[in-house]
């Protein structure tokens, strides 16, 4: 990734990526996506790291394509692969009854 200092020509357009939030400005030529502006302000730098490298698509994009597959594992099959339980497994609520007097 590459950082530069944004020209004065180009503050409005910071300023139109700032107003519209979470959307991405697009650029266009001859009605044809070039480019496109987000604005980083809330976006943190492991985000930003992650969403623009080639390799963690690529592993991003397996996946998928494994899950539209039905290349997939459960919960519980890994468990039981490995004997283990989730940390977090759902505890079954008993219900306290009232008894009455």
């Amino acid at each position: 990734m590459k950082a530069m200092k944004l020209p004065k020509e180009l503050q409005s357009f910071l300023k139109a990526a700032e107003t519209s939030r979470e959307e991405t400005l697009v650029f266009t030529e001859k009605k044809r996506p070039v480019a496109a502006l987000v604005s980083l302000r809330r976006v943190d730098r492991e985000s930003l790291a992650l969403s623009t490298n080639p390799e963690f698509l690529k592993i991003i994009e397996t996946a998928r394509k494994e899950i539209r597959a039905g290349k997939t594992t459960s919960l519980e099959a890994l468990e039981r692969k490995f004997g283990v339980a989730a940390p977090n497994k759902r505890m079954e609520r008993t219900r306290k009854t009232r008894r009455s007097s």
